[in-house]
């Protein structure tokens, strides 16, 4: 089958398409074809290798996975003999977990991995679009923030995989939304249902005097004590890529009534994970949620996948298509 292999940390370049041996399903798995994965702002970690801490877990001088991805959408094409949940020709959905190996054409995974069959009105491309950015959203606004119908709520990074569906999900639960983000997005963030839409290069949102009950930092850029002004007396400060956030947990667990939330999405239990993307999948046939894609790209194209990823200018999702037969 062909795959996209990394051997070393680097720049995009490292990212080689080649021909590598085709997994069999064992007894308790199931064989995946894929037919979509992402490419993420956390997924770059992966291939890069920073920050550097992150190696504690990928390898630390090279990866220790050579097939990067995690977020995939396919068909089963085999079955152990001993798989119960799932059948021949059934289309799913899911994470790898720390197996990673998406960025192929075949994947072989147990039947209790974090898989569930898509929603039938949705193609693979919209699938695993709604994964990464779906599954950050709902863990952090709802089961993190608790959000509540009427709160103010403002998403920093508005424009990205987990800003586009933060937007969503937060009017879903009833929450008034201020986005942020830059000029050409404004329009964008505010068809998604922001009620109001800040562009960063002209205002600061942390000097207009407004104060919100979640402020939810999906990319990193600001922090706590940035923030803390803007936050309502009892106010979450959510962030899903500022390790800095760790320090701001301990210090507001004893010393403030406002909080900093940190948590890592994807390192939960399988459960609990299947159970998001059960919710998510009721929300996008409900029409209540709609993934947000970019850009689609070969699967020989995922080096410039990632160099794209890697200007932060992408809007929503960017997909790798293995099988140009199929989404968008």
């Amino acid at each position: 089958m062909k795959a996209i292999v990394c051997t070393k940390y680097g720049t995009p370049d490292v990212l080689q398409f080649q021909e590598v041996e085709k997994p069999v399903a064992k007894e308790d798995e199931i064989l995946i074809k894929i037919h979509a994965a992402a490419v993420t702002t956390a997924g770059l970690i992966g291939r890069k290798g920073e920050p550097f801490f992150t190696r504690l877990f990928s390898g630390l001088f090279k990866p220790k996975k050579n097939i990067l991805g995690m977020e995939l959408a396919g068909e089963i094409e085999a079955i152990g003999e001993n798989v119960k949940l799932f059948e021949e020709g059934e289309q799913v959905f899911g994470l790898t977990g720390m197996s990673l190996g998406s960025n192929a054409e075949y994947k072989s995974l147990s039947e209790n991995a974090a898989v569930i069959r898509k929603s039938s009105n949705t193609d693979y491309v919209e699938s695993v679009a709604v994964i990464e950015g779906g599954l950050t959203a709902l863990n952090f606004l709802n089961n993190k923030g608790k959000i509540q119908r009427g709160q103010k709520v403002l998403i920093y990074g508005a424009s990205g995989s987990v800003g586009t569906a933060s937007i969503q999900l937060a009017k879903y639960f009833g929450a008034e939304v201020t986005g942020v983000c830059s000029t050409a997005n404004i329009k964008m963030v505010k068809l998604l249902g922001a009620n109001t839409a800040i562009d960063y290069t002209k205002e600061d949102f942390t000097k207009n005097g407004q104060t919100y009950d979640i402020i939810f930092d999906t990319v990193g850029k600001q922090s706590f004590f940035r923030c803390r002004d803007s936050l309502k007396p009892q106010g979450v400060y959510l962030d899903a890529a500022g390790i800095s956030t760790i320090f701001h947990m301990c210090w507001t667990s004893l010393f403030s009534r406002k909080k900093a939330i940190l948590t890592a999405t994807y390192m939960r239990p399988t459960s609990v994970i299947k159970r998001d993307l059960a919710i998510l999948k009721e929300l996008v046939e409900a029409g209540e949620i709609k993934p947000v894609i970019d850009r689609c790209y070969t699967l020989e194209q995922t080096a410039e996948a990632h160099q794209y990823v890697e200007t932060g200018r992408k809007k929503g999702n960017v997909v790798i298509k293995t099988n140009q037969d199929v989404g968008n």
